[in-house]
């Protein structure tokens, strides 16, 4: 299902296959939280160059609800994306509902932050509903530890977090998920704890998973602190497996951990700085509404998508000033395709061998700014 293709230091150029197609990484992932990436239509997502979009398994399940995605033959066909479908576990949301959810051995008992009523996700039914959305990976799952965290409140979540990893994996294998060409990636937990973490990878190796993912990053935690973890767990992330790190994360950031032997990212950033009139160009980001921007005939940057080829940043401001929902989709596409693009990018420099280099003088001329 994985091949790696090139390495270059420990940046990997590879390709993941699916039911639904192959996906050439490093590769980013548009996030559409609600069967939908915001502002955008699913041929716009497909131009920009996505290979793989998310699905949120939380909010899908509370609304539509899973069954109904599945009697509308599932979310591929709902939401008439023809590409490959990653769903998370929902277990992040569930963390970021702390005041809403109780965590025990089974499972989590959470409350709907739509209406209020009980609900619970567990490993058999957390496998269930990403098995109704018929996606092509679906992710175990796990316990987010927030962030600080202390070291035995980590050590339990840690516990759980693999103990519901082998529950949801033998739910996957025996009910012919696996073997009819879908994938289940585990999700490396562990906080700022180094060996934590390493005990947590090793044990989901052990299980031999399709994929595995860097989950509890980016929730508050210093930059180079994130950078730390995923560069502490790497190395006991199997070789042959495509790595994922959840939920991140800016250019930069990206950049760096591709060069650390990540292959799959996702975040919301590009669609929802979008909706803040913010957009990306390799020289750091540009808030469209600044009044410097009001009489620029230029486009956001030279660049080979609908946004940058039709239209200036005066009209671009003209429709965040009066608050058109066009704004929003132009400036999605752009973003989008922006983060896309420098994959594409880092996928040519490790082929050609140079990437550490490229990547350095990239993140200097981005943190740099002069947009």
């Amino acid at each position: 299902m994985f091949t790696l293709i090139k390495e270059d230091g420990q940046a990997r150029r590879g390709v993941l296959k699916t039911r639904h197609g192959e996906i050439q990484t490093p590769i980013f992932m548009p996030v559409g939280t609600q069967a939908t990436v915001k502002g955008m239509t699913p041929a716009q997502i497909e131009e920009v160059g996505a290979q793989i979009i998310l699905g949120n398994t939380y909010h899908l399940n509370i609304r539509p609800g899973s069954e109904l995605v599945h009697e509308m033959g599932g979310l591929h066909s709902f939401m008439n994306w023809k590409k490959p479908i990653l769903t998370d576990s929902g277990g992040f949301q569930v963390f970021s509902l702390s005041k809403l959810r109780k965590i025990t051995e089974k499972g989590i008992e959470f409350r709907s932050h739509l209406d209020g009523r009980k609900l619970f996700l567990g490993p058999q039914n957390c496998y269930e509903i990403q098995k109704n959305l018929d996606t092509d990976i679906a992710m175990v799952l796990d316990e987010c530890p927030p962030y600080p965290c202390e070291r035995d409140e980590c050590e339990s979540a840690v516990a759980r977090t693999i103990r519901w990893a082998g529950e949801f994996l033998e739910h996957a294998t025996n009910d012919g998920f696996i073997e009819s060409g879908h994938h289940v990636f585990g999700i490396i937990q562990g906080s700022i704890y180094d060996d934590l973490r390493q005990h947590c990878g090793q044990a989901l190796a052990e299980m031999d998973f399709p994929g595995y993912a860097i989950g509890g990053v980016s929730v508050g935690e210093p930059e180079e602190e994130m950078i730390r973890q995923v560069a502490a767990t790497a190395p006991v992330m199997p070789k042959d497996k495509p790595r994922y790190v959840m939920g991140v994360g800016t250019p930069p950031q990206l950049l760096k951990m591709v060069g650390l032997g990540m292959d799959m990212f996702d975040c919301v950033m590009p669609t929802r700085l979008a909706r803040h009139a913010t957009v990306f160009t390799p020289h750091g980001v540009l808030n469209l509404k600044n009044e410097r921007f009001k009489h620029d005939p230029k486009p956001i940057m030279e660049a080979d998508n609908y946004t940058c080829q039709n239209f200036s940043r005066a009209y671009l401001r003209h429709l965040i000033m009066a608050k058109e929902l066009l704004a929003h989709t132009l400036l999605s596409i752009h973003n989008t395709h922006f983060f896309l693009d420098l994959m594409a990018q880092a996928r040519a420099h490790i082929e050609a061998g140079d990437y550490a280099a490229w990547s350095a003088a990239w993140i200097d001329r981005y943190n740099a700014g002069g947009a």
